[in-house]
């Protein structure tokens, strides 16, 4: 068992940055995790004057799920009474300019904890060598799931994985066997000549390879639904109806002993992402089903948490982000029309390129003694903002050796600056740019141009025959010339600029201008977020157990 990483402010070195070609906008999760990973506290006696940080990330709540951005059918009083206490940003974007390899900077800091969804993995060459673990990564403390929620974790749901898993999986089988009898018809009728070891042996090398893939489709609940305690696999696969009550009792203990500060928290909800799990004693509270109580569960869980604050006496000192990593999911469910998410008057949404309603979503700032209260921020910002701010909070210094996307928020929220810094914004879809957004400060207007928006199902406003929209392919709408919009006129993306305007041409140029220069700045890497790590290797699963025998329950909190 490996001990954490020392708690001294340093550059952890790492592999170069994702880049934007290799990010999809259903990526955000991780994109988020690997900018805050993380940005606090050098040791020293002098700490006085650093606050603690509360990150609090939700996973594809939907700007149109909070009560306070303009939901009046849901009930999320704590996360109300977080936009009364502090500032609300309204134009707060979820995927915007990701990372190229010279745009990142990872610090570790001091009593970093990180509670609930991890979503980078936790192997590189072997089942236990932990290379992307969160405490291989800057912090101290982890509690969560590497993975993600499917329906494959909660028995009651239809497979969600196996189904892409199982047709691939059978693809690749027909193509073996067509191959086999082929060769076998051919060395029968003497078309070729090969020894029949040969065929032999290459029959059973196939078997045995097919044998060791489909036990990665047979035990996918008990190897890829697993929950973690640092470095030790503590549920497999994890009991979700406990993870609420856990997550919050972890998240309230380590306040408790860290009250002395400065820390940093990291809660990243496995809420509200399907399957929608709600413990028993929130089911039927809401008026939209499952989702609806989900959305209410997340909201109490984050009402434990800031009353824990509130109790240590920490709320003046304490700065607490609210986020989450997406717009609502609006495929995700079927069935029931309320088992979805709502993006409010935003088009689009989760997955969707740079569609309004997949990357706006709800973004909150609390910090009592700093941060004025009950105020709103209409200029735009993003979520890659919170390093450079905990950064600078924390004492520590940014890389000079690259170009750092976040701005620091806390002279825009705190007023002292009239505008954003973010001039431009783009906006991903693998390596596609969808979209850009120009904040032209002399007209105090948001442009935002369209590349391609996908095709979605006839009448609908979504992907329901893929669920989750193509970046690219014949499947894609490319927009020849480009779509402008006047978001500061019409959010909802319905009237794009006629483009024999003059006005047209004019913002067009100002923004190609700027991406040229923003592709200037980046250079292709590797793909880090696809390929053989992501078809669940058995080779790289973490195993409670004799392999592939992979299950247990030690976890200490019930």
């Amino acid at each position: 068992m490996k001990s954490s990483l020392s708690t001294s402010m340093t550059v952890v070195n790492v592999a170069p940055g994702l880049p934007c070609s290799s990010i999809r906008s259903g990526n955000i999760m991780a994109i988020l995790n690997l900018l805050l990973l993380l940005c606090l506290f050098p040791i020293n006696e002098a700490t006085a004057e650093k606050p603690n940080v509360l990150l609090l990330l939700v996973d594809d709540l939907g700007i149109g799920d909070v009560g306070c951005f303009g939901n009046n059918t849901i009930r999320t009083p704590n996360i109300d009474r977080l936009a009364r206490e502090g500032v609300k940003l309204t134009q707060h974007v979820a995927a915007a300019s990701l990372c190229s390899p010279s745009r990142s900077a990872f610090l570790t800091g001091r009593y970093p904890i990180r509670t609930g969804k991890w979503h980078l993995g936790v192997n590189c060459e072997s089942r236990n060598d932990f290379c992307h673990h969160p405490l291989n990564h800057g912090f101290d403390y982890f509690y969560g799931t590497p993975f993600t929620l499917v329906n494959d974790c909660e028995v009651s749901r239809p497979s969600e994985l196996h189904v892409a898993f199982k047709r691939t999986l059978w693809f690749y089988a027909q193509i073996f066997a067509i191959t086999l009898l082929t060769l076998g018809a051919a060395n029968l009728w003497h078309v070729i000549n090969v020894p029949w070891k040969i065929i032999f042996a290459f029959t059973l090398f196939g078997t045995v390879f097919f044998m060791y893939w489909y036990a990665a489709y047979a035990f996918q609940i008990y190897w890829n639904c697993i929950w973690m305690e640092n470095f030790e696999i503590v549920e497999q696969p994890m009991d979700l109806e406990k993870k609420a009550g856990q997550l919050v009792r972890e998240a309230k203990s380590f306040i408790n002993r860290n009250k002395d500060g400065p820390f940093l928290l990291f809660v990243s909800f496995l809420h509200v992402h399907t399957p929608h799990y709600t413990t028993k004693n929130m089911i039927g509270r809401s008026k939209h089903d499952l989702y609806g109580d989900n959305v209410e569960e997340v909201d109490w869980m984050i009402g434990e948490i800031l009353d824990a604050i509130d109790e240590e006496g920490l709320v003046n000192d304490t700065l607490t982000y609210f986020t989450s990593d997406h717009g609502g999911y609006l495929e995700g469910m079927t069935g029931s029309p309320h088992l979805k998410g709502s993006n409010g008057i935003y088009r689009g949404g989760k997955g969707m390129g740079g569609l309004e309603g997949g990357i706006r979503v709800p973004g909150i700032l609390r910090w009592p003694s700093v941060i004025p209260a009950n105020t709103a921020i209409d200029k735009p910002t993003s979520l890659m903002d919170i390093f450079p701010t905990v950064t600078k909070l924390g004492g520590g210094v940014l890389p000079q050796d690259r170009i750092i996307d976040g701005k620091d928020l806390i002279p825009l929220v705190q007023g002292l600056i009239p505008d954003s810094e973010h001039k431009f914004m783009f906006h991903y879809c693998d390596e596609y740019l969808h979209a850009v957004r120009w904040q032209q400060t002399t007209s105090d207007t948001i442009w935002k141009v369209h590349y391609f928006s996908p095709k979605f199902s006839p009448g609908e406003g979504a992907c329901y025959w893929s669920k989750l929209c193509p970046c690219s392919g014949d499947n894609v709408i490319y927009h020849s010339p480009p779509l402008l919009f006047n978001l500061s006129n019409d959010p909802s993306e319905n009237n794009p600029l006629p483009s024999d305007l003059p006005l047209y041409n004019e913002v067009l140029q100002t923004i190609e201008q700027a991406v040229a220069h923003h592709n200037s700045t980046l250079y292709p890497v590797p793909q880090q977020l696809y390929g053989i790590n992501n078809l669940w290797n058995p080779r790289l699963q973490p195993c409670c157990g004799t392999f592939p025998l992979c299950w247990c329950n030690k976890n200490k909190t019930n």
